[in-house]
């Protein structure tokens, strides 16, 4: 079974803040996430698996070396496909 994470889980394992995360996903810059209904509200969580988590990761590494956010998106979303051939 694949390890599932919280948007807190990701956030502090990748270095990325909440908000960031949230408006990345906003803006198409990574995939919708999985979401569950938590309790009788009808609110939701998002749940991240390892490849988002990585995918995250890897952008913000990429902003740290100076890529606008646009670019370091398609960058580590290439990078991921090569890595899963």
């Amino acid at each position: 079974m694949e390890k599932s994470y919280s948007i807190g889980d990701v956030s502090r394992i990748s270095g990325v803040t909440e908000k960031q995360i949230r408006n990345w996903e906003r803006q198409d810059y990574i995939p919708l996430q999985d979401r569950i209904v938590c309790g009788n509200g009808g609110r939701t969580m998002r749940i991240f698996s390892e490849k988002q988590l990585k995918l995250i990761t890897k952008i913000r590494e990429l902003l740290n070396v100076g890529f606008t956010l646009p670019v370091a998106a398609v960058k580590a979303a290439q990078y991921q496909q090569k890595e899963e051939k």
